[in-house]
């Protein structure tokens, strides 16, 4: 990871930048790189730099390949410059491997000539059966192994590893930021040599990941009986208390289906994972959840759930607001995750707000159904599909559908789910949100998973669209700081 010091604080700007995508773009889809490519070049270290390098032979590369390799690298890193020189950029995550420490020495000088400072995270793993579950769920869903029957792209990525064992060179540089993550998180280990604020939280931040699949629910609450308002706490009327009934049921209903067709395609006979429901304190939300929890499953409220403020502009018509704030709704047009209209929260403000949940979602291993607000589901929604910050304020939840978010390793999925039977009058999106329209950014993000549930989600890597029109796709969170994280992985 790499950062620049200045501007550090959450909500930061941030991408991704894979260096096997890159190596992928420059040799064309579906070609190979030359056979000495992964090689060791035992003459010049430095030619590893930053380089995704395995050490399948001990025989230096060719000079062609090491070309190759530098060409890929240069693309790379003229890529990163750019994002934070003149896009603003603040964290960088960069995902290669760089198995011995001359490279990672050579890495780190190098970012430090144009001011940023980088912190290296080291995966470890010496447990086989995390190594080989992990190889079946997530490497060989890789674009390297397209084509490939898995048992011989989980073959083939073993002996890869196998092949690196004896040569990787494990983090121990003591002039180097570094933490080092063992058996998944089972241990952490860190250097801290000039860690700010950031690099706290992202140690914060790993201390709460584990690798245990878990799907997540976004549900609206019902409709409250004395009108949509921030201000005031209604209770459900009666027609918000039959979606409560009609989404519980839905719910339970396709979860006993999937377990069941998970059997049918020679699964085991498992019980169902265990479901948590996570509420806001308001009541509409939490009466929402009053059925299920009848039904014995677990409801907890969580003050930071609440919806977001609206300030002075609740309930005003978008006319209303463009007479009397005509500055204030030039400036949302022009940023509608960040502004803020007079005594209101912005986007940002609620994202910042919800990392308390962001932490708690990544540690929670039961399944678990959120029932909030609109505006607390988009900010959610943007972080577990890496959706671009200015298209969050425009993502759209109705009443009758539950979204599934479906983990996986290289793309989350959000399926739609469909409740069957409620009044169109209490589908629409809520209306107590400021009602100025705000186009979508069209800007492409890095990563798969731009775009709203309602529609479905393009992919903007290599313009794949998932096969099934209720999927939307998204690759690893990464809208969002100046820092550039160098990964180094092992197993051994």
């Amino acid at each position: 990871m790499a950062y620049r010091t200045s501007g550090i604080r959450l909500g930061v700007k941030t991408r991704v930048f894979h260096l096997g995508d890159y190596r992928r773009a420059t040799v064309g889809p579906g070609q190979d790189v030359p056979d000495d490519y992964f090689f060791v070049n035992g003459e010049d270290i430095s030619d590893l730099g930053d380089c995704e390098v395995s050490t399948e032979a001990l025989d230096d590369a060719s000079a062609s390949s090491v070309l190759l390799r530098q060409k890929i690298l240069r693309k790379c890193r003229e890529d990163i410059y750019h994002f934070f020189d003149k896009e603003k950029g603040q964290i960088a995550i960069y995902d290669a491997v760089n198995p011995l420490a001359a490279g990672r020495r050579v890495l780190a000088k190098e970012f430090a000539k144009h001011d940023v400072q980088t912190l290296f995270i080291e995966s470890a793993c010496d447990d086989v059966r995390i190594i080989e579950e992990n190889v079946r769920s997530v490497k060989i869903s890789s674009p390297d192994y397209v084509g490939w029957t898995s048992d011989d792209a989980v073959q083939h990525y073993l002996a890869r590893i196998t092949a690196k064992i004896p040569h990787f060179e494990t983090m121990n540089e003591p002039e180097l930021n570094y933490i080092k993550m063992i058996n998944a998180g089972e241990r952490l280990s860190v250097n801290n040599c000039s860690f700010g604020y950031l690099s706290h939280r992202i140690v914060f931040y790993l201390l709460n990941l584990h690798i245990k699949s878990r799907h997540t629910y976004f549900a609206r609450a019902g409709n409250p009986s004395k009108g949509d308002s921030y201000k005031l706490d209604a209770s459900l009327a009666e027609q918000g208390i039959d979606y409560a009934l009609k989404m519980g049921d839905t719910l339970i209903k396709h979860r006993e289906e999937e377990r069941q067709a998970l059997i049918d395609r020679g699964g085991p006979e498992a019980p169902l994972k265990s479901l948590t429901i996570w509420t806001s304190p308001r009541r509409r939300t939490v009466e929402t959840a009053h059925y299920l929890q009848e039904k014995g499953y677990r409801v907890r409220q969580r003050s930071q759930m609440s919806q977001l403020n609206p300030g002075v502009c609740e309930k005003m018509s978008e006319r209303r607001i463009r007479l009397e704030y005509p500055d204030e709704v030039q400036k949302h047009e022009a940023d509608p995750y960040h502004h803020r209209y007079p005594r209101a929260e912005s986007y940002h403000d609620l994202a910042v707000r919800l990392e308390p949940i962001i932490l708690e979602l990544e540690r929670e291993q039961n399944d678990l159904l959120i029932i909030a607000h609109e505006s607390v589901l988009r900010v959610l929604y943007g972080y577990l599909m890496a959706c671009n910050a200015t298209d969050i304020p425009t993502l759209s939840f109705p009443r009758n559908e539950i979204i599934e978010i479906i983990p996986a390793s290289y793309n989350n999925q959000a399926k739609r789910i469909h409740i069957p039977g409620l009044p169109d009058e209490i589908i629409p999106a809520s209306p107590e949100d400021i009602r100025i329209p705000v186009a979508s950014s069209g800007v492409v993000s890095p990563m798969n998973g731009l775009g709203s549930p309602m529609s479905g989600a393009q992919s903007p890597m290599e313009g794949n669209r998932s096969p099934d029109k209720d999927y939307a796709t998204s690759k690893e969170p990464g809208s969002g700081t100046h820092l550039l994280v160098e990964r180094a992985l092992r197993g051994v």
